[in-house]
């Protein structure tokens, strides 16, 4: 089984990677968002009578939060489970456990590891299946930084962002995410740690259509140079804590800091997805300084997965 599947159907809602989505659904997306956040009562009772399971196998802080308190919000019932609170951590099958939850709940969040237990799950329900972050993409994650970036530069086509750092599942997403609105997408990162070849590949082909380019580098400043939007996320993720201390010898300079920031347009705008590491992956001055938009993007998860929820279930 591939680790993302090809462009689903029209009318099929489950939002596994960003290549789910036709260029036009994104950017309706992100426009949905916006409206859900400048008008919070207007999608009060959107997801009335529906509910939510939200499956953790992985630790979470902003994502938890922000599906829990979007769906509620949206008039939904949230229902928060771990692996230790299911009989998935007992052996039972992702394919009986979504065959089960499907006949409770209208869709399913799952934060996990493997993106293929998203695949089998979304296989074997019928509930919408939501990819909340597996090894292989954070899709939600590009849903919020793309309204970010349309909230401060006043749109999106034609703009460059450079990535730098591991080529890790968010790498993914951004590189399919912006290429399919028509910007241009850099990933700076260390020999060895390149993005997969199929996502580049991907990417390109996506690019390609839309005007734009998807760029692969190893040299950090040349990667910046020129970029409107800067973006960095933490070198070991979770599962890789064992990485952690080699990864320091191989990535400081690919360290998102005030060198690589005046390398970038003057009004760049400074991203992370956060947990951050401030003096590994990012500078104090850059994340805390005047071109920093990474609390607005934390923010924007909330309404970003509120708009994504009510487009999945068809309750616009």
């Amino acid at each position: 089984m591939t680790p993302s599947r090809d462009r689903l159907p029209a009318m099929t809602r489950d939002f596994l990677s960003i290549d789910d989505l036709f260029s036009e659904e994104l950017l309706h997306l992100i426009d949905l968002a916006s409206r859900v956040k400048a008008d919070k009562a207007s999608a009060a009772q959107a997801l009335s009578g529906c509910s939510v399971a939200m499956i953790f196998e992985k630790p979470s802080t902003r994502t938890r939060v922000s599906f829990e308190v979007g769906i509620a919000e949206a008039g939904g019932t949230p229902i928060v489970l771990s692996a230790a609170d299911m009989q998935l951590g007992r052996g039972e099958t992702v394919e009986d456990t979504g065959r089960v939850l499907s006949r409770y709940v209208d869709a399913i969040v799952l934060r996990t590891f493997e993106q293929e237990k998203l695949e089998l799950l979304a296989e074997a329900g019928d509930a919408v299946v939501i990819n909340a972050l597996s090894d292989y993409e954070h899709p939600c994650q590009i849903l919020a930084d793309l309204l970010t970036i349309t909230e401060h530069k006043g749109g999106l086509e034609g703009l460059t962002l450079t990535y730098l750092g591991d080529g890790n599942n968010v790498t993914h997403s951004l590189l399919l995410g912006c290429a399919k609105v028509g910007m241009n997408v850099v990933a700076a990162t260390p020999p060895g740690y390149e993005p997969i070849p199929q996502v580049v590949e991907r990417a390109r082909e996506i690019a390609a259509e839309r005007g734009s380019s998807v760029t692969v580098t190893n040299d950090p400043l040349e990667g910046a140079t020129g970029a409107d939007v800067l973006y960095t996320d933490v070198w070991a993720s979770m599962g890789q804590e064992a990485e952690a201390e080699a990864r320091k010898l191989v990535f400081p300079a690919f360290i998102l800091d005030e060198r690589v920031i005046a390398a970038a347009n003057p009004d760049v705008l400074v991203m992370h997805c956060l947990p951050a590491h401030r003096g590994e992956e990012i500078s104090a001055g850059a994340i805390d300084g005047p071109n920093s938009v990474v609390f607005d993007q934390a923010e924007n998860r909330l309404h970003s997965q509120k708009a994504l929820l009510i487009w999945a279930l068809d309750k616009e």
